[in-house]
């Protein structure tokens, strides 16, 4: 299973909340921020990294695609770890900027859209802009006249911002799930998941019911089920699921191996240790 991580890429820049969870997941490992999720994708499968962290899903807006398909898509991949961070969006400006001298509020095109009701009641007047990313907003907003920033918390430390106000964002129960990738998943701990992608043949009615119950006959809880379409035809879809459980546990291997005999399509992403909010591990 996994062997030891020593090097740890994440999708960066430094000051996200990707290298958040990195931190959270790599505590005292080597870091190594890349631009894109595919370069982290090819990162770890060149042996570059030990793993890799990205996000996958995000409970306002759903699941992030370019990790998705690097999973279905591409072999040498395996999720290894999970974390679930809240979201929490700070404004930010330089020191010494007074508030009411903002004139733009630069920050990640889905930062703004999170944060809109708190701009419009606040900076009815500042002109919004997108930027890459919240660190690269931050960044520029320090050597920006007239500017503020929305970002993590971490991205004032490394660049020396001022927070002016935290937890702006609209809703409070917006949170990302992040994963590590990495050559190969985890060893069983007794508290796991394992998450799956399959396709069925959509010109044989029922099969998806049926391959539904090779896990509810087997009274193994899935905790997430989502489809997206295979790329290929209009109409096929890849089921993504996640379930209780780790893969050499022999019930869990039992369920695998029938929903791989009845698929089109099937791949095993990874087991690993779930994320608990209560132990926040």
């Amino acid at each position: 299973m996994t062997t030891r991580i020593a090097r740890a890429a994440y999708f960066g820049p430094a000051g996200t909340n990707t290298e958040v969870a990195a931190l959270r997941l790599y505590h005292g490992v080597e870091l190594v921020p890349l631009p894109t999720i595919p370069a982290v994708a090819r990162a770890v499968q060149s042996g570059d990294v030990d793993a890799g962290v990205v996000p996958i899903e995000n409970s306002l807006h759903g699941t992030v695609t370019d990790t998705v398909d690097e999973l279905i898509h591409d072999a040498g991949l395996a999720v290894c770890a999970e974390v679930v961070l809240p979201i929490e969006h700070c404004l930010m400006v330089a020191p010494g900027l007074d508030r009411s001298a903002i004139r733009v509020i630069s920050s990640h095109p889905q930062s703004l859209g999170q944060c809109r009701r708190y701009l419009e009641a606040n900076f009815p007047q500042a002109r919004q802009e997108a930027s890459l990313s919240n660190a690269t907003a931050v960044e520029t907003a320090m050597n920006t006249p007239e500017s503020a920033a929305i970002g993590p918390a971490r991205a004032a430390d490394i660049y020396g911002a001022r927070i002016l106000e935290r937890g702006i964002e609209d809703s409070r129960v917006n949170k990302t799930r992040f994963i590590a990738l990495a050559a190969e998943g985890a060893a069983p701990t007794g508290d796991d998941k394992t998450s799956i992608a399959f396709a069925v043949a959509h010109d044989r009615p029922g099969t998806l019911v049926s391959v539904l119950h090779e896990f509810s006959d087997r009274a193994i809880n899935m905790t997430k089920i989502e489809s997206r379409p295979s790329g290929e035809e209009l109409g096929v879809y890849i089921f993504l699921v996640d379930i209780e459980g780790h893969r050499d546990e022999p019930m869990i291997a039992q369920a695998l191996a029938a929903v791989k005999e009845q698929a089109a399509y099937f791949k095993i992403f990874g087991s690993y240790p779930a994320w608990r909010e209560n132990s926040g591990a």
